[in-house]
């Protein structure tokens, strides 16, 4: 099993960002899917859950209305359009099998400052 995220950056408050997340070695079309983050100094946050079909997301507060998540079935991939970037949505994120992130990727870093 493998989670490949990308598309990380160093952008500006305001700034649109758009994660990917590569999986393999499960059949991903069966999973439901989730988007986890880690801050500096804090704990793993849920971000949102995509069902898998693609018809179902679910949002934390603070991003529910700037991020969107959808994915590609047929090729294996996960993504996180983040719109209207906050300083505060600063951190690694990952992509997940789990609400916890505990089947979760090696991470993409965004760092949103100005």
């Amino acid at each position: 099993v493998q989670l490949v995220e990308s598309g990380g950056g160093l952008v500006q408050p305001g700034d649109p960002l758009r994660l990917s997340c590569v999986a393999s070695g499960f059949t991903f079309s069966d999973d439901w899917m989730y988007w986890v983050r880690q801050a500096p100094g804090k704990g793993l946050e849920w971000v949102s859950s995509i069902n898998p079909v693609g018809t179902t997301t679910e949002y934390a507060p603070s991003v529910k209305g700037r991020f969107n998540s959808f994915r590609n079935n047929a090729r294996n991939v996960l993504y996180l359009q983040m719109n209207n970037l906050l300083v505060e949505d600063t951190a690694v994120y990952y992509c997940a099998r789990d609400a916890s992130g505990a089947r979760r990727g090696q991470g993409t870093q965004v760092t949103v400052s100005s």
